[in-house]
């Protein structure tokens, strides 16, 4: 029954596997720059942790909070970062890209402020909703429609600390029982030893 309504579609060592990846690379087209990562909250935390930790380089962490209304046709930022990044080398480290009219925002809002170059490293990308061209340079996992949980990904605050990603196959099923995420994660023999 657990497996009709989630199911684990990358596992941890999958996500870990792919970060070590981007991180060399991104190390690599930063040239010895020391960059300035911007993590979108809430969902991107997770992955610009193992990200900056799987690069050969110093970097510099910081966060924003943006809102989106008006069907997603109009952004905002909620919490701004505290650096500046004028002449600096910006990555904005994304959980989800979708539509890419929020990363379209902040990429001209970074360019807007003087930053020497701006970068996009997403977690997982949506191609298929893309409404705006938006360049994202690297990329972990592209994926459909399905909604996913877990390494950041949350269901109202919840499940952002499952190291895997799981699918919501079922989400009639899923709001009138989320735990059954939490039993099929953590109730798993893979996860015990």
């Amino acid at each position: 029954m657990t497996t009709e309504i989630v199911r684990e579609v990358v596992d941890a060592d999958t996500i870990q596997s792919r970060v070590a990846q981007l991180g060399a690379e991104l190390t690599k087209s930063l040239d010895g720059e020391i960059p300035v990562m911007v993590s979108i909250l809430n969902g991107s935390f997770m992955f610009l942790t193992d990200l900056a930790r799987a690069m050969d380089s110093n970097v510099e962490l910081d966060f924003l909070s943006l809102s989106s209304f008006g069907g997603e046709t109009r952004v905002n930022i909620q919490m701004d970062i505290s650096t500046d990044v004028t002449d600096r080398h910006v990555v904005i480290v994304e959980d989800i890209i979708d539509t890419g009219m929020s990363l379209a925002y902040l990429r001209e809002v970074m360019s807007n402020r003087g930053a020497a170059s701006v970068r996009t490293v997403a977690l997982l990308d949506k191609v298929k909703r893309r409404i705006v061209n938006v360049p994202v340079e690297l990329r972990g996992f592209e994926v459909g429609e399905e909604h996913l949980l877990g390494y950041g990904l949350d269901w109202e605050g919840r499940f952002r600390g499952l190291p895997s990603l799981w699918a919501v196959l079922n989400i009639p099923a899923f709001q009138d029982d989320p735990e059954v995420l939490a039993v099929a994660a953590y109730d798993s023999d893979r996860l015990r030893t």
